[in-house]
C-alpha cells in the first residue's frame, strides 16, 4: 500500500515539507560515508530555508494550543483513560514550551556559524564545494565517521524543538481522521466536505500493485481525485477503464 497526503492550506504544506526534510536528515546523518554527510548538511540548509518563514513557529504554537484545549475538554470523561490523556497533555506542553523558548527563527544558531554559512553559500553551486573551493570542508569530510556524526547531531540539535513540535502536531492531526474505503468508478472520485468544518489534510492509501497514481486537488468545499496511469512514454493518463477503490482519511 502507498500512502499519499494532500494539504488543504499553505501552512500544512510547509509542515509536510519540513517533516520530509527532517526524516531525510535523520536517515543521511545516521550513515557513515562523507557523501551522505554532505547531503545531510545540504538538507539541514534546506530546513533552514523552509523554516525561515516567520509564521511557521506561530502556526505550530497555535495548533498545539488548539489541541491542548481540545484534550483538556476530555478531562473527567469516563470513556477516556485519564493516564493516556495526561501523557498526551504532557507531550503537548513539553513540545509547546520547547518551541516557545526557541530564540528567533529556526536555525538562527546555525546562521551564526561562519564556517557552516561558507558551505551554505556554495553548496547550491554545481561543484561549488570542491576541495580547492572549501579546503577546510574537504578536510572535515576526511574526519572519522563518528566525529562527523557528532557534529551533525550537535548542529541538528538546534533544530530539535522545531521537529518535536512539528512531529507531534502532525501526529495529532493524522490521528484525528477516520479512514474508510471509497470507490472511484472510471478512475474518478469527488467528495463534498462538510460545511462548518475546516479540513487540513487528506490521506489516501492505495494498493501499489494497481499501478495507479492519484492526482489530488481540493478546497474548503470539495476534494477531487483522479487516478492516473502512465503510458509507454511515461505520460500520466486518466484510468477511465478502471474501477478502483482506496482508503480515504480526512483530518481536521
Amino acid at each position: 500500500m502507498i500512502l499519499y497526503e494532500y494539504p488543504f492550506n499553505e501552512s500544512i504544506r510547509t509542515m509536510l515539507r519540513l517533516e520530509h526534510l527532517f526524516k531525510r536528515l535523520g536517515f543521511l546523518a545516521s550513515r557513515d560515508t562523507p557523501v551522505d554527510h554532505h547531503y545531510a548538511l545540504a538538507t539541514m540548509f534546506e530546513i533552514m530555508d523552509v523554516a525561515s518563514r516567520a509564521d511557521i513557529k506561530s502556526d505550530l504554537l497555535k495548533e498545539l494550543d488548539r489541541y491542548k484545549g481540545q484534550f483538556e475538554s476530555y478531562r473527567g470523561n469516563p470513556a477516556i483513560q485519564e493516564g493516556v490523556l495526561l501523557e498526551v497533555l504532557q507531550r503537548i506542553e513539553h513540545a509547546y514550551q520547547g518551541l516557545n523558548q526557541l530564540q528567533g527563527k529556526a536555525g538562527q544558531a546555525l546562521a551564526a556559524n561562519d564556517w557552516l554559512m561558507s558551505i551554505r553559500s556554495r553548496i547550491s553551486i554545481p561543484g561549488g564545494t570542491c576541495e580547492f573551493d572549501l579546503p577546510s570542508y574537504y578536510a572535515w569530510q576526511h574526519e572519522p565517521p563518528a566525529r562527523r556524526q557528532a557534529d551533525l547531531q550537535q548542529w541538528g540539535g538546534t533544530l530539535a524543538p522545531l521537529y518535536e513540535a512539528l512531529a507531534l502536531m502532525l501526529s495529532l492531526l493524522r490521528d484525528a481522521g477516520h479512514p474508510h474505503m471509497v470507490a472511484a468508478p472510471a478512475g474518478q472520485f469527488q467528495h463534498s466536505l462538510k460545511e462548518g468544518r475546516t479540513y487540513l489534510l487528506l490521506r489516501l492509501r492505495i494498493d501499489g500493485a494497481l499501478g495507479l497514481v492519484p492526482e489530488i486537488s481540493g478546497n474548503r468545499l470539495m476534494a477531487s481525485i483522479r487516478l492516473m496511469r502512465q503510458d509507454a512514454e511515461g505520460k500520466p493518463r486518466l484510468a477511465t477503464d478502471t474501477d478502483a477503490s482506496f482508503e480515504l482519511t480526512l483530518c481536521a
